[in-house]
């Protein structure tokens, strides 16, 4: 009697209807069905966020690029403005 409660021991009931042991099984698949789905979207959005840092460093660099030109031509037009200041103090040469 103590060796049937081993392995062996284990049956199912008859009384389990069989759309039970279905809709278990349905369950199953739909959550592997899910986790799968789900690991999809987050390789998909690791992916994307790569993508995103990467354009947000060239947009980083273009940026400092049209800074650094910004302050170029803020530097030509101040000299241009103190060259003509310059050009309009001078005395006239009488005409």
């Amino acid at each position: 009697m103590e060796e049937d409660r081993g392995l062996s021991a284990w049956h199912l009931s008859k009384s389990v209807p069989i759309t039970f042991i279905l809709a278990i099984i349905m369950q199953t698949f739909s959550l592997v069905w899910y986790v799968s789905s789900l690991d999809n979207n987050i390789k998909n959005n690791s992916r994307d966020i790569i993508r995103h840092e990467t354009r947000i460093e060239q947009l980083e660099n273009t940026m400092q690029a049209q800074a650094l030109t910004l302050v170029r031509m803020d530097e030509n037009i101040k000299a241009i403005r103190q060259l003509m200041e310059q050009r309009m103090n001078e005395p006239r040469p009488n005409q």
